[in-house]
């Protein structure tokens, strides 16, 4: 057993002989991105690559500095402060293998509750090329099924207010973009790196819509000459677990209080389109396209949505982790015959992609016992997700009068996990979603009105109207009331 050393810039050369750690200047490195929500995803995704391009080239300008909207942020800020910025990327093979590096390319971390105006100041300030952005679905607040930004929202009512003090990210977007047009700095770009379709194209119509309440003049000025590059990211990054902590001390002699654990998958497919310059990401494994809308409409709708339905109909099971749920022959079957019959006829080519081969990679990835990805992750901000990643697809095939089954029986499951928030032996299931409480009064709902799911406007919109659709929800919902056995229901599609 080796001896633990605490991670500390001052202690990577004693580490050097364990794990690959920054060799670059980190004392010299500016700030070149500013990255608002430093959580999970981002460190083993955005982070990383920046990282690697910094040991590979140097390139000191593309430092990040983490940026927290949420008082919920203090704890990462606190426990990276603490260790330099610097944390450990434990990457776990599905044989056993555990890879580590120091990531060293987080340089600094603000809390925008502490100090609002500074926050706004570090966007505006010239060295700033690109803001990025992981938020969650939801934080793009934008309506589900009619797309346009909700004015509604306390928070953005707050922020039209008070433009020094804002709350969200749209707001410190606005506020800081105004200060380097009047300062005639050239404008950032702004990044998405969210699971969500058109994540560029989003976020900058939410951006012009919330700037031209605001302020019409510097609306038309952002459009003009800020840049929102569309990408698809992708690699699976459970929650760090106690586990994942020891094992860093055990094995690898490294004290770390917040390591970040990933699959050894990685992807991130970006249209070349920015406004001040950006890293030479290519050069560490990204991939610059003109159009990334067919790679991202795959990733969505096979591996996201692949994601919810193991993880809703596994919760109604009794699964705990995505790799449990896909070592079940039964789930396994199932998720592939969702991906070949439902998913895969209302994609666009891929240049490049061969499907059969993607899908396989995905049940490969999903199986990796060693990543322990928990369905209750999985299923968080179910609302958020749902109608992007899996209500799509079924409004598609009812157009194309394509199949449904499989889909259908997901929305069917979702209403009894929202209902009951318990699995079929009656185990307590772990339900974190922003509209949770209106999910549970639709839910409740059904034994009086078989669809009162179904008329949660903002998640289905008119699909309540569409009688193909709500026959088999119905007979499903029915069933699945009668007796919650997913698995009866599921050998049922697959015989169909």
């Amino acid at each position: 057993m080796k001896k633990t050393v605490q991670l500390k810039q001052e202690n990577l050369p004693r580490l050097a002989d364990r794990m690959v750690v920054p060799t670059y200047d980190r004392g010299t490195a500016k700030a070149g991105i500013v990255h608002v929500g430093v959580g999970g995803f981002h460190r083993s995704h955005e982070a990383y690559y920046t990282d690697a391009l910094m040991n590979e080239t140097g390139a000191a300008e593309w430092g990040i500095c983490g940026v927290g909207l949420r008082e919920a942020d203090r704890k990462m800020r606190d426990i990276l402060k603490e260790q330099d910025f610097l944390y450990t990327l434990l990457v776990k093979h599905p044989d056993g293998k555990a890879e580590t590096r120091v990531i060293g390319s987080i340089v600094d971390f603000m809390l925008s509750v502490d100090n609002p105006m500074a926050v706004i100041d570090k966007m505006a300030h010239e060295d700033t090329k690109i803001v990025s952005l992981t938020i969650t679905e939801g934080g793009y607040n934008f309506h589900p099924v009619t797309g346009e930004f909700m004015f509604n929202n306390p928070d953005v009512q707050h922020d039209l207010a008070h433009p020094d003090s804002p709350k969200l990210v749209f707001g410190y977007l606005t506020a800081a973009l105004k200060k380097r047009q009047e300062a005639g700095v050239p404008p950032f770009t702004v990044q998405s790196c969210d699971n969500v379709q058109h994540n560029g194209d989003m976020t900058k119509k939410m951006l012009l819509a919330f700037a031209r309440e605001q302020d019409p003049e510097l609306g038309d000025w952002i459009e003009a000459n800020v840049c929102f590059p569309n990408a698809m990211v992708d690699r699976i990054t459970p929650v760090t677990t106690p586990a994942d902590i020891a094992l860093l001390a055990s094995d690898f002699g490294v004290a770390d209080g917040w390591p970040c654990t990933c699959e050894p998958f990685c992807q991130w497919v970006i249209e070349d389109n920015f406004s001040n310059g950006r890293p030479a990401w290519e050069k560490v494994g990204a991939q610059f396209v003109p159009d990334v809308t067919p790679y991202e409409k795959m990733k969505i709708r096979l591996l996201n949505a692949g994601h919810s339905v193991l993880g809703l109909l596994g919760s109604i099971h009794g699964h705990e982790t995505i790799d449990g749920a896909v070592a079940d022959p039964l789930f396994a079957q199932y998720l592939r015959a969702f991906m070949d019959r439902e998913a895969t006829p209302v994609l666009d080519e891929v240049e490049g992609i061969n499907l059969d081969d993607y899908k396989d990679s995905l049940i490969y990835r999903f199986g990796n016992p060693n990543i322990k990805d928990s369905l209750a992750r999985i299923c968080l901000e179910s609302s958020a997700k749902l109608p992007k990643f899996l209500i799509s697809t079924i409004r598609e095939n009812l157009a194309a009068d394509g199949g449904i089954e499989f889909a259908t029986l997901v929305i069917a499951a979702w209403c009894l996990y929202s209902d009951t928030g318990l699995s079929r032996h009656g185990v307590e299931l772990e339900i974190v979603d922003e509209m949770k409480d209106e999910l549970h009064q639709a839910a409740a709902g059904t034994k009086d009105d078989v669809l009162s799911f179904l008329r949660i406007d903002p998640i289905f919109g008119d699909l309540v109207e569409n009688e193909r659709f709500t026959t088999l929800y119905t007979e499903m919902v029915e069933a699945l009331y009668a007796d919650p056995n997913i698995d009866r229901l599921m050998e049922k599609n697959l015989a169909g």
